[in-house]
This record gives structure tokens, sequence and C-alpha cells, in this order.
């Protein structure tokens, strides 16, 4: 397959750009104007077409529909090749996405920094002096410098992705892994869904005007009113949300932390509730909650046109897919009043329904299988409940007596205590989903887990020693047997994909008790890992890695348009409805071969929205 490298070279000024602007509104602005196109077939010379007429007239004598286009950031240059030139190729192609997944997320993965690191050459600064000027603003010597600087940029790219695809520098880059970039960016390059803009207009009014209320019924008339912690804590409290709290650093006792920079604080920015939102947002001085500004940027983009799904691939440390272009899909409201507006009004096209497939309990069956704990691998095997298994066991009745709050009990202790969580931790993870109990009966269900689960309790104990093993450079393995390998050197744990979960410059530190504990650096310091949180990262890992081939399995015959967690959305025709849903879940329950023995299962649902899925 050829592959062809290419760079466009658009206007932008001060306000119009992509700093300012998404990737969706910048394209599809009436401001857009691209100055060239640097491209190059294969290996040989690059070529510079100047302007929007040639480029056009260039682009509609070529066929690309049996080439591999290869960009260094393919969500922009792909865009504007599918949105405003129709070109489909064979394959999508990304070095800024191999070099996320190569070398970790924690490293900056600019086309400047990628070819310092692999020493294919400078890239050069001549874009900074294109500011505010249209193609006619250019001189000739100006144009013929920005034409050669596309050029370097062109033969950066390609350099840098035969160093990836053959593996001369580094790990070779997995062929599986390119067939997932490319399904990524064709749910951006190739938009399939569209917005209900009538729904969506309906749901900002009702947003607004449920703030407006919320306000009014708290007898808030002045900002003053919400700077009270105690009469702010209170109307949290109404609104069932447990008011966050931190020792303070000047007096040592425990306080409420309401403070801008509390991230606990923040969070509740993005609640599920909008009511929540109103709140904190107030309380912040934001004049708009995430919902609304989320609403407003849903009705920008309908009225532009179809919905470009921005999914980043490899955006996590364990590589999983993250939301961008300030529309994250991947973190959509799904409780609260209204929870499903945005979703419903994520549609699909005419005579078309979407099918939304989500794989059941994935994170804890990896993690029983990973683990060797047999008996709970065959309980997800045999499709029993292992929920109201599990609250039997700590209530000591029989499965048949199980109560719905119990089984609740049971559902969070499965899901939530496997990866080292403590007592204190779980009360405070179930007081959050409404449910309070006495710290002691916390303990005694974290032990009564752990009792019942000693393979998963001695995996975390293996994850630790081989934390230790690797800042020392020793030679171990923890887990099912040909799963996972440690990489001491690297500071790496590879993954049955190929690809690896990064613990940059890990080294144990000594705290101020005085005990030892193991970090690595992050962009904004250096994180905490020690075995449990090791284990979590693996299985959320080893669950992507499920997910990819799921994914990859589907769209050989029917598209993907979303992925969103454990979850795969994809689009049908309304007659191949049934035999589709059918072929969606066959390929969710399939069981990887590296993976034999890991009980796979799936819900799927149908709808004409994304919302009717559920």
């Amino acid at each position: 397959m050829d592959i062809v490298t290419l760079d466009f070279e658009t206007y932008y000024d001060k306000e119009y750009s992509l700093s300012k602007m998404t990737t969706e509104e910048y394209i599809r602005d009436d401001r857009f104007e691209i100055i060239g196109l640097a491209v190059k077939k294969n290996d040989k010379p690059t070529r510079w077409i100047q302007g929007e007429e040639l480029t056009t007239r260039f682009l509609s004598h070529v066929d690309l529909s049996s080439c591999a286009i290869l960009c260094h950031n393919t969500a922009f240059d792909g865009a504007i090749l599918g949105w405003r030139f129709g070109v489909k190729p064979k394959l999508w192609l990304d070095t800024m996405c191999m070099a996320r997944a190569l070398h970790g997320t924690e490293k900056s993965v600019s086309l400047k920094a990628v070819s310092e690191r692999y020493g294919v050459g400078d890239k050069g600064d001549e874009v900074t002096r294109a500011l505010a000027k249209r193609l006619t603003d250019f001189s000739e010597e100006e144009i013929a410098k920005y034409a050669e600087y596309s050029r370097n940029d062109v033969d950066l790219t390609y350099e840098i992705f035969k160093l990836m695809f053959s593996g001369i520098v580094g790990n070779q880059f997995p062929q599986q892994e390119l067939q997932l970039i490319d399904r990524t960016l064709r749910m951006f390059i190739e938009p399939t869904l569209d917005l209900d803009l009538f729904l969506l207009e309906q749901h900002l009014e009702e947003v607004r005007e449920r703030k407006d209320k919320l306000l009014r019924d708290a007898n808030i008339t002045d900002k003053k009113d919400l700077m009270s912690n105690n009469r702010f804590a209170e109307l949290l409290t109404s609104l069932g949300v447990e008011p966050p709290k931190k020792i303070s650093p000047t007096t040592g006792k425990e306080t409420f932390a309401f403070a801008k920079s509390d991230e606990a604080f923040k969070a509740l920015l993005e609640h599920d509730d909008d009511r929540v939102q109103s709140l904190v947002s107030a309380r912040l001085g934001t004049k708009s909650t995430l919902e609304e500004t989320r609403t407003e940027r849903f009705i920008s983009i309908g009225k532009r046109g179809l919905l470009p799904v921005p999914i980043r691939y490899y955006a996590a440390h364990t590589g999983r897919w993250g939301g961008q272009d300030k529309i994250n899909l991947q973190n959509l409201p799904s409780r609260g009043l209204n929870a499903k507006k945005l979703k419903s009004s994520i549609i699909a096209p005419e005579g078309h329904t979407l099918i939304d497939a989500d794989s059941a309990q994935i994170e804890a069956r990896v993690l029983a299988w990973l683990a060797g704990q047999n008996d709970l691998v065959s309980q997800f095997a045999n499709g029993e409940d292992v929920y109201i298994k599990m609250a039997a066991r700590i209530y000591g009745c029989e499965e048949e007596s199980v109560t719905k709050d119990q089984r609740f009990v049971g559902k969070t202790t499965i899901l939530g205590a496997g990866y080292g969580m403590g007592g204190v931790k779980f009360q405070a993870q179930l007081k959050n989903f409404g449910f309070e109990i006495p710290v002691g009966e916390a303990k005694r269900i974290i032990n009564i887990y752990r009792n019942i689960n000693h393979d998963i309790d001695r995996l975390w104990k293996d994850a630790q020693f081989a934390l230790e093993q690797m800042t020392h450079n020793g030679p171990v393995r923890f887990g099912r047997r040909g799963v996972l390998k440690v990489l001491p050197k690297e500071n790496a744990i590879q993954l049955p994909s190929g690809l690896c979960i990064h613990y940059e410059d890990l080294k144990y530190e000594m705290t101020e008790e005085g005990s030892r504990e193991y970090r690595y650096k992050v962009r904004r310091g250096r994180n905490r890992i020690y075995g449990g949180k090791m284990v979590e990262n693996v299985c959320q890992a080893i669950a992507r890695c499920i997910i990819g081939e799921q994914l990859l399995s589907i769209s050989e015959r029917y598209k993907v348009v979303l992925t969103v967690h454990d979850s795969i959305v994809c689009c049908v025709k309304d007659e191949e409805v049934p035999e589709a849903q059918a072929y969606v879940e066959e390929c969710m329950r399939k069981t990887p071969d590296w993976a034999a023995g890991l009980p796979i299962d799936c819900e799927s649902g149908t709808g004409k929205s994304y919302g009717e899925c559920e």
C-alpha cells in the first residue's frame, strides 16, 4: 500500500486559531483558508501545492482511496481532506497517536518533541511568521520559506513513521494498533451521527430555568450568601451530596474543601446533577454550568453539520480512549434529572439504528482471571450473580434472602474492593452512593472480601514485589503466566497488545512518617504507585486490549461510531438490526487467543438515539 504523507498550512490569527477554537469549529469556519499543501508519496521528494484552487485541482486528479494517508495530528489534516474534499483513504495513520502509545501519555508528542527524540531533524518555526496572513499577503520569498517549512514537516513525519513502524528505534509498533488508530480517526473524520437541535434547544432552556429556580428556592440573591461554608454545605447536603472535606494546613483540623484549588470541590462541576453544577458554578463565580456549555456546544456543532466524534486514541496511562475537542463524550452524565437529554440528542441518520454494546463487569472479570481466583472466574463463567453471592457472605444469609440494598453492597464490594481499597475509603464510597455504614462495618466487609479472594490479595502483593524488583532491574513476573511482561530496564509492563504501561523514573522515596513508597514521574510531579494501584492499571489496560480487539471485529462488518469506556456503539441499517445485534454480541463475548479461560459477557441495546440504547 502506498503511503501518502501530507501537511496542510492554513490561515490563522490571534482569535481564529486552534489555540482558541476546536478543530471542528476551525475547519468549518467561514474564515478557513488553505495556504498550501505539502505532500509526499512513499519516499519520493515532497511537493508543495500552493493555494486552495491548486490543492482542489490536485486532490480531484489523484486517487487516494487505495492509499494510507499519514500525518502528524491526522484529526486536523484528515478532517480537511474528508470534510472539504471527500477523501476516504484505505487507512489513516498518525505519528502523534503512535507516539502517545509508544512513549506514554506524560511525554510531549508535538512534532518538534518527537523529531528531537528520534533524531530525524529540526522542526522550523516559520509558521509563527504566518500569523494573520492570507495567501495574498505573502511575498514570494516568504511563501517560499513557508513551503520549505511545510515540506520539512512532512519529511520529518515520514522518517518518524518509518522508525516507529520498523522498531529500529525502540519497540515496533503493533499492526493491530495501527488499525485501531484508523478506526478512532474515522469516528471524527468521517462523521455519521446527527444531533437533534430541537431537543438540545429545549434542554438548554430547561437547564437554565433549573439553575435560576435553584438559586431562587435557596433564597440566594447575592453571591455572599454562597460564601458561608456552613450554608453552602447545607445546600449540597440537601441535594444528596456529601460536602468534600480536608485537613486545614493552618489549624490541622478538618474543614470544608470549598477552595478553587480543591480537586474534590472542582470535580462537582462535572456532577451528574446539573443542580449541583449550578451551586458550585455560582460559588466559583462561573457564568455557565458544564451542562449549559456542553449543550451550547452541541447546538453549535449541529448547526454546522454532522457530529464528528472526537475520541483521543491512547489518552490515558492505561491506553484507554479519552475525550477531546471540548466535548468529552466519555463523560456524558448518566444519572440525575435530565441525564439522558444529551445522549438522546445524538441520533442515527435516517434509515439507520444505533447498537450500544457494553462489556459486562470486564474489569472484575479480568482481575479474577489474572489473579487465578478460579472460584470467582467460574461464577462469572456460569452466569451466576456474583453480587448476590458476595452479599450472602457479607451478611451470613442464604442467597435467596439477599435484599436489594444488601446486593448493592455486594456489588460495590466486588467492583470497588479489588484493588486494595481499605475500610475507610470503602465507607466513603458507599456514602457517595447514599448508603451509610459505620467504619467498623466497612472494615469488616473489606476483610471478608480479602479472606474469600485470597488469590486477588496475593496479586496485590506480587505487584508490590514487582515494583521493588523493577527499581533494581531484577527479573520478575506477576499475574497469569504469558499475559504480562515486566520490563525493568524500561520501567514498564508490556501488555498483550505489545504496547506498555510506563512508570518513568520509578523509585522509592521516604515519607515524612519514615515509610517507603514508590513514585514515578509525570508532567505535574511524581505519582504514588503501589501494588493495588498497579493491579488496577494493568486490569484497565487488559480490558482496553480486549475492547480494542472487539472494536476491530465489529468494524469488519459495521461502522463503529463511538466507544465509551467498555462499550462500543455502531450504526447499522434498520433492516439489519437483528442480525447486526447478534453479530455485535458475538464479537463482544469472544475471548482473545491470549486470554484463554477468561469469561467475557456483554449487554446491548438499540435505538434511534444514543440515549434510547440504554
